[in-house]
């Protein structure tokens, strides 16, 4: 069931229920896929679509509901992975492959399935040896080896009101701020950079108030005692998610000394992500950036 859900997107939708059910196989030519499913009180299967595509043709059920309906779509069953291609319907913004844990020929594969519903394409933590396997499947991909992103970058369209503005204490910071600007830059967002203005000279900082004035949103890297995202929140009028990173000597704990200091700032427009998660900050700037 492709044609019904990319028409959502092309056509009014009574007009994409017309389309896709003059498009849509017979139920016993493909596969059953099964999703639970408050309008038919029970699992959705490919003749339950076509019946609300039919009630929508036809007037009896409004668009506005058979959309909601239609978000909660199967997935594709891999056997080692279930690709969520509805995931941008549901939130916004696409599935995004986590490389971490998984064979150089798992993330290819589920990067191949990705790439054939949609033109954008993101892996973090990801390796050399995935990319070259990735690469095979996706030509366009392109490799971030300070983070390990790997990227598929087909559709560069600017959903984001304002720009994302990166920031990072110091060059070491600089990987997990790679992840969070590589990630931004998928989602559709204007993104600039500022790397290594950490306290340790402030006037490094204070020397680009212009830039830090301009940005909608800011991500703040920073390891160490994680001070910066606290000063950053202090000069500015948005919100500043801090990523305290794993850069630091013993009594850092591998980033714990930044979080925890992140977590204390007193400027109430900061708020914090995980260690090094450069990606779920991105990911939370894109939505606060589309507002």
């Amino acid at each position: 069931m492709t044609a019904d859900v990319q028409g959502l997107r092309r056509w009014p939708l009574r007009e994409a229920a017309s389309r896709a059910l003059r498009a849509c196989p017979s139920p016993r030519a493909a596969p059953a896929c099964y999703v639970r499913n408050s309008l038919f009180g029970s699992s959705m299967t490919e003749q339950k679509i076509r019946e609300l595509l039919e009630r929508v043709r036809q007037g009896k059920l409004a668009p506005e509901r058979a959309l909601d309906e239609l978000r909660h779509l199967p997935f594709e069953d891999l056997g080692f992975a279930k690709v969520d291609h509805h995931r941008a319907l549901r939130q916004g913004m696409p599935e995004v492959i986590l490389g971490s844990g998984k064979t150089p020929q798992q993330v290819a594969a589920i990067a191949r399935q990705l790439g054939k519903r949609g033109k954008n394409v993101l892996i973090t933590r990801g390796s050399r040896v995935a990319f070259r396997a990735v690469k095979k499947a996706l030509p366009r991909a392109e490799f971030f080896p300070l983070s390990g992103a790997i990227r598929v970058w087909r559709d560069r369209s600017v959903s984001g009101k304002g720009t994302i503005l990166v920031v990072c204490a110091g060059t070491s910071d600089i990987p997990v701020a790679e992840e969070a600007k590589v990630t931004a830059e998928v989602m559709g967002n204007r993104v600039a950079a500022l790397y290594d203005v950490g306290v340790a000279g402030i006037h490094r900082l204070m020397n680009n108030r212009v830039k830090l004035a301009e940005a909608r949103v800011i991500i703040c890297c920073a390891g160490m005692e994680g001070a910066l995202p606290s000063v950053v929140g202090g000069l500015v009028s948005v919100p500043v998610i801090a990523v305290p990173t794993s850069v630091g000597y013993g009594a850092s704990l591998h980033g714990v000394a930044a979080l925890l200091g992140m977590l204390n700032s007193c400027a109430s427009n900061v708020t914090v992500v995980n260690i090094d998660n450069g990606f779920g900050a991105a990911y939370v700037a894109s939505m606060i950036n589309r507002l």
